[in-house]
């Protein structure tokens, strides 16, 4: 979709009876969304497999800093588009103005299909597995923790979006803490391991940096409350550079106290990794803290990823009239409530059907990877597209270095989507056939008549 003037009377008027987001967040909500999402259940268990693919503590540490840089280079480029179009479709809305709609609904479709239901049936499984070493309640109870936690969180949500941050902000400062513990633990109360060989002779960095970005994802999800921030086109840029400038800091920290405390190849012959670290500082007791810590962390992502995906699931319905129900947003509570309830639902059915076949973390890396960073491309791509068809909209911020910065980040994308369909080879098969049923979805789904924007950006206010 292209252009990017205020729409007509007519327009806004089509608009208004679905109701519009309201700008009521606040930096603080903001940054606890950034930092909640990226620091979840992945940095108690990717570090054990980077250090594995690592020839040296050197290499692993480099790999952990390349990744945030990139991440920020990422973020930058996703500011540029959010503070030019903010809305709550966040990159479906980018997608949308560069490649058309039809491209749109396949990503949006992959959101609810795929990577956003997906990551939440996965951290309430996390959440109830952890939950379930510590309450038994019988021989189902990480099942049912799981369905409880999806319930919870889609019930939190579909009150109101001041419950949801309200939630984020206590949910992030428990999780950051208990980083921060573990870096006490690591590099202070536990025995320094002894030096040991690597457990590799050279680094294999495709395969590090696959592991080590996943650890950091989830940054881009920031622009989809884009159009509920107060004064968001000159803040958003900054909100999520700090974000991740400080789990940047914090992904450094707790990897050199995993390293002083176990060293290169205890890390990479570890399976709780973290647990490990904490029986070593505190004995049993630490195995226990570890394990409410791993918990909270996973609601923390799940909770952040609900906020977001819900608003994909909004924007889409406005979109296509025949998915109309989806795109209400209730302006008394300030919340897209039925795109919540939809997108609760398919976790809750992702959930019931794990309870009996599940891979874990690497099934659904192979399952969702590929689709995620074929995506992430074409928005680094959208950035260049949008700048050639759409010059007179103002962007008040703009990514510095243009074009190079913008280009690092595409060539990063081309690069991982690569390596992901060389490392999950036909795990990654699940993944492109739900996608590509989106692609039967089109015959019988049409979109609206454009407009000079999609529903819900703030310009529709």
């Amino acid at each position: 979709m292209n252009g990017g003037s205020a729409p007509g009377a007519a327009g806004k008027a089509a608009h208004t009876p679905m109701g519009d987001p309201r700008p009521t967040l606040r930096a603080r909500d903001v940054l606890a969304i950034t930092v909640g999402i990226v620091v979840g259940a992945g940095i108690f268990r990717t570090p054990a497999l980077i250090a594995g693919e690592a020839g040296s503590a050197t290499a692993m540490l480099l790999a952990w800093t390349a990744g945030g840089l990139l991440s920020i280079i990422g973020a930058l480029c996703y500011a540029e588009l959010a503070s030019a179009y903010p809305s709550m479709g966040g990159d479906y809305h980018f997608i949308n103005r560069a490649y058309g709609r039809r491209v749109g609904f396949l990503y949006a479709w992959a959101r609810l299909a795929v990577i956003q239901t997906g990551s939440i049936a996965l951290l309430a499984y996390i959440f109830g597995d952890y939950v379930a070493a510590v309450l038994p309640i019988g021989p189902h109870a990480s099942s049912l923790y799981a369905a409880a936690a999806v319930i919870l969180l889609g019930t939190v949500n579909w009150l109101g979006v001041r419950h949801g941050v309200r939630a984020q902000r206590w949910l992030t400062l428990a999780e950051v803490g208990g980083l921060l513990l573990i870096v006490v633990a690591g590099l202070l109360l536990a025995p320094a391991a002894p030096v040991s060989s690597p457990p590799r002779g050279e680094s294999a960095i495709g395969l590090m940096m696959v592991f080590v970005l996943l650890t950091y994802g989830g940054w881009s999800e920031t622009v989809y409350v884009s159009a509920e921030l107060k004064d968001a086109p000159r803040r958003l840029g900054r909100i999520m550079v700090a974000g991740l400038t400080l789990v940047t800091i914090l992904y450094l920290l707790t990897n050199l106290a995993f390293l002083r405390a176990m060293g290169l190849a205890g890390m990479a012959a570890s399976d709780a990794i973290a647990a490990d670290v904490m029986r070593l500082a505190m004995g049993n007791a630490g195995a226990v803290v570890i394990t409410l810590l791993v918990a909270i962390a996973a609601l923390t992502s799940a909770n952040a990823t609900v906020i977001s995906g819900a608003r994909t699931t909004c924007a889409l319905g406005r979109t296509f009239p025949a998915l109309r129900w989806l795109g209400s947003w209730n302006t008394q509570r300030n919340t897209p409530g039925n795109a919540v309830i939809a997108q609760s639902l398919v976790a809750l059915l992702l959930v019931i059907a794990g309870a009996s076949a599940r891979d874990g973390f690497r099934l659904v890396v192979e399952y969702t990877a590929p689709v995620f960073w074929l995506f992430m491309l074409l928005v680094g791509l959208s950035l260049f597209i949008l700048r050639v068809q759409d010059p007179g909209t103002a962007r008040p911020v703009r990514v510095p270095l243009f074009p190079v910065l913008p280009a690092i980040f595409c060539l990063t994308n081309a690069y991982l989507l690569y390596s992901s369909l060389a490392f999950t080879g036909v795990g990654a098969l699940a993944g492109v056939a739900v996608l590509a049923s989106g692609l039967l979805l089109l015959l019988f789904l049409h979109p609206a008549p454009m407009t000079d924007t999609v529903p819900g950006s703030s310009s529709d206010r």
